[in-house]
């Protein structure tokens, strides 16, 4: 594995339906304009970073799981 996870699953959860909704509102609520192309960039990246468990900003940081989790 090239990664280890470092975020707990509440924090996955969290991620993943604040992605979904920064990609709706970006492509529905502002159609058309780049800000909106760039909500729904950002929200992708926030989706995929629920999915996987992994953020490289917080591993980075130095963030880590107990191994409890």
């Amino acid at each position: 594995m090239f990664y280890v996870k470092n975020l707990p699953r509440w924090e996955r959860m969290m991620r993943a339906v604040a992605g979904v909704a920064m990609i709706l509102c970006g492509l529905l609520g502002l159609q058309g304009l780049a800000i909106g192309y760039a909500i729904a960039g950002v929200g992708a990246v926030t989706l995929l970073t629920g999915f996987f468990g992994f953020c490289p900003m917080c591993a980075l940081a130095g963030r880590h799981l107990d191994s409890g989790k």
